[in-house]
């Protein structure tokens, strides 16, 4: 009889915790969902391409004492950069469709780490489509020219112009104002270069030239970065 009550008694716990152990068990795996989604939801904009840049230097350490590219997509898609400038010791570090201020957020990442001898910068054009005004542009750039001066010195620094796209011609106005303060501002200081692209991709109409772009009429295509090539060449310190 007491080995029956005691078998009976153990049915009843068994089916009281039965169902509260099943809860407990789902409960980590919703617990840990979270956190993890929020933070990715949190990163800055391009962190992922930034961190691809820190796992790549961990495995290959990049060439000291280098020429440094960085800024928007037109650099980013410039894969045959080192190829272009055979006998520069080239680092590429143009990502995203990123602006002005993106640079200067990653510049901890992507430009004080490699002591460069040299910077050469693509960056604006998103800034201006994305509704910046020239001087605002202009103002960016300023900001991210003394933060290289402040921390690498009297390195050379070299702007490339902001070029003219088919299919951003509406704001060739605003290019052409941020190229000129941007232009006179580098021309005032020691260790600056302004390298213009700008005119040299246009027709003899004032139009951009198709046939420099791929079909997005935005970034260019071999015979455009055959073009920058020739332009930046002569800035680039051996």
């Amino acid at each position: 009889m007491k080995t029956t009550v005691t078998t009976l008694a153990s049915i009843v716990l068994f089916s009281v915790l039965l169902p509260l152990w099943s809860l407990y068990a789902q409960a980590p795996a919703a617990a840990t969902a979270t956190p993890m989604q929020t933070v990715g939801a949190n990163q800055p904009p391009f962190w992922s391409e930034i961190a691809e840049f820190r796992r790549k230097d961990s495995i290959q350490r990049p060439p000291a004492n280098a020429i440094l590219f960085v800024g928007s997509s037109s650099f980013r898609k410039w894969t045959g950069v080192q190829n272009d400038f055979p006998g520069y010791p080239i680092i590429n570090r143009g990502f995203g469709g990123s602006t002005l201020d993106d640079v200067i957020r990653y510049a901890g990442d992507i430009i004080y780490p490699y002591r460069p001898k040299e910077v050469v910068v693509y960056c604006g054009d998103n800034d201006l489509a994305a509704g910046k005004s020239a001087k605002k542009v202009y103002k960016r750039f300023v900001r991210l020219y003394d933060m290289i001066r402040k921390r690498l010195g009297n390195i050379d620094i070299v702007y490339v112009s902001i070029k003219p796209s088919p299919s951003r011609e509406k704001l060739m106005p605003e290019m052409e104002q941020t190229n000129d303060l941007i232009r006179n501002f580098m021309a005032e200081r020691s260790h600056a270069s302004f390298v213009d692209v700008y005119h040299l991709m246009l027709n003899a109409q004032g139009h951009p030239i198709d046939s420099l772009f791929v079909a997005d009429k935005l970034h260019m295509n071999e015979r455009g970065y055959k073009l920058w090539q020739q332009a930046i060449q002569p800035y680039l310190d051996k």
